[in-house]
């Protein structure tokens, strides 16, 4: 049996999973079905991030690049990362001067609006 983490739309789940041999489906009573745990954290709490203040996607979209990197500090209008929404680049660019503390995406995510994408302390 191995145990995997699994985070769907920001909630982490501690999933069991136990290999078979093709053909074969173990038949098991429901109280022995393994529990899922069900772990709901701010991005920040599952980081260990737990200043700063948000930068969040103004609109959905996808991560093209990111400029910065955690430790970095940034200038306000400094730019941050670029967001590909229908196939326009939106640049993101820091709210106030400070300190990256966490960057919450990397290139190839996709994001919603209001999806927090970095803190800056």
């Amino acid at each position: 049996m191995k145990t995997y983490k699994i985070t769907v739309d920001g909630v982490s789940y501690d999933v069991v999973v136990e290999e078979v041999s093709a053909g074969t489906v173990p038949a098991a009573p429901a109280s022995a079905v393994p529990k899922v745990s069900k772990t709901v954290a701010a991005p920040t709490e599952a980081l260990g991030v737990a200043e700063g203040n948000p930068v969040n996607a103004p609109v959905p979209g996808t991560i093209l690049k990111i400029g910065v990197k955690t430790g970095d500090t940034v200038k306000k209008g400094q730019l941050l990362l670029v967001l590909e929404a229908m196939k326009l680049e939106n640049e993101i660019f820091s709210p106030f001067d400070g300190t990256v503390s966490a960057i919450l995406v990397k290139e190839g995510d996709s994001v919603k609006t209001n999806d927090k994408l970095a803190f800056i302390k």
